[in-house]
């Protein structure tokens, strides 16, 4: 098992997981014109390939037996004013593989986004989670996140409520 930073070599494998953890994760509640369209702007080799290399983003990756299972991206850019922090920071995705659902990874992973945050002197995490995502919204509330607001994520042509939850970076 292996946390770690992405490399231009993860490209074209993440953009595989990107895409199949999405779907997964979206397709009941979303037309299949509009996962189409998310996917197209979102998952190609070469979109993940100029995200990895970003300067203001990290791209984690989690490889088990050879293969990547996970992946998170990380980012401190703006962030909206119901976050309350000087310095925070976004965690723009956080996906595990279906097969190893339950089993840790998950947390494993999410540690190592607040070590990265906490690293660059960060206080705040954030994150918008679909407001119907109950597994999800389950998991960030027993590792510390509170609700504190709400923004649109859009998935094709389809404008979604994301609820914004927040945390401190501190690991204890």
């Amino acid at each position: 098992m292996l946390i770690r930073r992405a490399s231009s070599s993860d490209a074209e494998e993440l953009a595989i997981l990107a895409e199949r953890t999405f779907r997964k994760t979206f397709q009941d509640g979303n037309t299949q014109e509009d996962m189409d369209l998310h996917c197209q702007a979102s998952y190609s080799t070469d979109i993940q390939l100029q995200e990895i290399l970003r300067q203001d983003w990290i791209t984690l990756v989690y490889e088990y037996e050879r293969k990547l299972i996970g992946y998170a991206q990380l980012r401190w850019e703006e962030f909206p004013p119901c976050v309350n922090s000087i310095h925070a920071g976004e965690i723009l995705c956080l996906y595990v593989d279906e097969p190893y659902h339950g089993k840790g990874f998950a947390k494993a992973l999410m540690r190592k986004c607040l070590a990265e945050f906490e690293a660059k002197g960060l206080d705040v995490v954030w994150l918008g989670v679909w407001e119907h995502n109950p597994r999800a919204i389950s998991f960030y509330r027993k590792l510390g996140f509170t609700e504190v607001g709400e923004h649109i994520f859009q998935v094709g042509t389809d404008p979604q409520r994301d609820i914004i939850m927040k945390r401190s970076t501190c690991l204890s």
